[in-house]
């Protein structure tokens, strides 16, 4: 079962209750963009910036109903359809985000514990996109990473040791 899947609450809406919800639990900054399929929340907490990157999915998507066998939807059904996935999208990541904030709260997590796979480091990407090539590597070899870099390796695709990021 897909979470809010028949919500009625707009995208604009939900945006502004995560924003209102991240000003709520101490986030001294807000921003979020669009482009594309792609939509982007920025924040700040706890000297920390968070990114979370939405993908929405294409309105091509949409053309045929998921019946068996798939019938061809009208434009306004392709629209509706497609408008009706993507304000699912936005009360999910709603959802992540209330949970994480709270967990905080409780006293069950931290923020670099939540939101770690998405702090953005330094070079402007986030240590998800960092560190997820280093445990795919780390699983494919069975090869655990270094405790402290080669000297001189930052790159963490290298073939060679995997390097921490930088301070």
């Amino acid at each position: 079962m897909t979470y809010a899947r028949n919500t009625t609450v707009s995208a604009m809406r939900t945006r502004n209750e995560i924003e209102e919800t991240l000003e709520r639990y101490g986030a001294d900054g807000f921003a979020y963009a669009t482009q594309g399929n792609l939509a982007t929340v920025i924040f700040a907490m706890e000297n920390r910036r968070i990114r979370f990157v939405l993908e929405l999915p294409d309105p091509g998507d949409f053309r045929h109903t998921n019946h068996s066998p798939p019938r061809e939807r009208s434009d306004r059904a392709q629209r509706e359809a497609h408008d009706q996935a993507c304000r699912q999208r936005w009360r999910a990541l709603l959802l992540v985000i209330k949970a994480k904030l709270e967990a905080v709260t409780a006293g069950i997590s931290t923020i670099e514990t939540e939101f770690l796979a998405n702090i953005v480091l330094p070079d402007n990407t986030t240590a998800g996109e960092w560190m997820l090539p280093q445990i795919d590597r780390a699983y494919r070899t069975g090869d655990m990473p270094p405790l402290l870099p080669a000297a001189g390796n930052s790159d963490p695709r290298s073939s060679g040791p995997i390097a921490l990021p930088p301070a």
